[in-house]
């Protein structure tokens, strides 16, 4: 299983051209990550709140297949790939059945003020996996 959420492409998302601006498609991914965190239970305030730690955001990748217009329908699927001490979301847009991008995020985590990596708490690693299963 994956986590899917729909993100509407709003007029205030385009360039002058009616095209979806990058940037804002990074943030329909962010909001996507942030929908999903805290639909498992893990929300990325709590995280640093409650659990003391953080997902920083290491490194990202993103592949940009086709255009996407003011009010396209961009369907979001986020999976999830957990390693010791990190997270790799891994994202596909898809609209209209075709493929507008493709993408990863890497994401280390650390305790609040820390400096380095740590292991991926028990309990945050079973509600990751329970939502790609």
């Amino acid at each position: 299983m994956s986590y899917t959420r729909t993100w509407t492409v709003r007029f205030s998302d385009t360039d002058p051209f009616g095209i979806a601006h990058y940037p804002r498609m990074i943030d329909a991914i962010h909001e996507t990550s942030d929908m999903f965190m805290e639909d498992i239970g893990w929300s990325f305030w709590e995280l640093t709140e409650e659990h003391e730690i953080g997902l920083p955001l290491v490194s990202m990748d993103f592949d940009f297949e086709r255009q996407v217009r003011g009010g396209d329908q961009v369907q979001i699927e986020l999976t999830t790939d957990i390693g010791t001490s990190s997270v790799q979301f891994v994202y596909t847009g898809t609209h209209n059945g075709s493929v507008v991008f493709t993408g990863t995020e890497h994401r280390v985590c650390v305790p609040v003020g820390g400096d380095h990596s740590v292991p991926v708490p028990d309990e945050l690693r079973a509600a990751l996996k329970s939502a790609a299963e």
